[in-house]
């Protein structure tokens, strides 16, 4: 009678676990995500920036009934900075003088950064398994961005350290966002990837008490909004069931 309950108990839990099977069942599963982004500058952004890139990192969770809830942190990155901000300190012709009397080599960058709490939901598909579909979040969170000076030799007096934050617009707010993608988890484990468009709007303002340039405060109350694409790579963290001998 003892042999008997053992064995009932482990065909019952193998049957659980391959009723758990990622090919033929929904699974909750924690998720580190990795991801590349490309967006486009809208709103007020669009004065001051170009498009930029996006770095960002995600951890996620999907339950078994195919609710998304996740956090993510983004690094933002570029190079066009279409804002005028030397006018005061530069010659007629545009240049600014460094300490020897020659012409300054100054670049400008977009920096910035975001972090966010995700909640969305998963439409699944019946193939390749019921853990893939199209995916629609919200995202509320914080986001800072602003102009990084570097001066090359560090020999413009106007710019030194401290110097730099009278132009440098430092600007952050609140953030909401809206994702729409395809999520894909491979039945192998192997190829497990996210690809989506997203929406940025950062209810925002200057943060710097005085820009040198325009001899005011900036009080005004922004709405800076980045839009594109981003790929995401993706580690699921669920637990492997047991060989495909239980299954059948």
């Amino acid at each position: 009678m003892k042999k008997a309950f053992l064995l009932f108990l482990l065909i019952y839990s193998c049957s659980l676990s391959a009723q758990m099977s990622i090919k033929d069942s929904s699974i909750y599963t924690p998720m580190i995500g990795i991801s590349y982004g490309y967006q486009l500058s809208g709103g007020d952004m669009l004065s001051r920036f170009g498009n930029n890139s996006s770095l960002q990192l995600n951890v996620d969770f999907k339950s078994k009934a195919y609710i998304m809830v996740g956090l993510n942190g983004s690094y933002m990155f570029g190079n066009n900075v279409k804002e005028q901000l030397f006018t005061a300190i530069s010659t007629p012709e545009g240049y600014i003088i460094n300490r020897d009397g020659s012409i300054a080599d100054i670049r400008l960058w977009e920096r910035g950064f975001a972090i966010q709490a995700t909640l969305g939901r998963l439409f699944h598909f019946k193939k390749p398994n019921p853990n893939s579909g199209i995916i629609f979040n919200m995202g509320f969170g914080f986001i800072q961005h602003k102009i990084r000076i570097e001066v090359i030799g560090n020999d413009v007096p106007q710019l030194s350290k401290e110097y730099k934050k009278g132009y440098d617009r430092l600007t952050n707010g609140f953030l909401l966002s809206e994702n729409l993608g395809y999520f894909y988890l491979s039945n192998n484990r192997l190829t497990n990837l996210y690809i989506g468009l997203e929406c940025f709007e950062g209810f925002t303002q200057n943060r710097r008490s005085y820009n040198f340039d325009t001899m005011e405060h900036d009080t005004k109350k922004r709405i800076d909004i980045l839009y594109g694409a981003r790929l995401m790579w993706i580690l699921p963290l669920y637990k492997k069931p047991p060989q495909d001998f239980y299954t059948h």
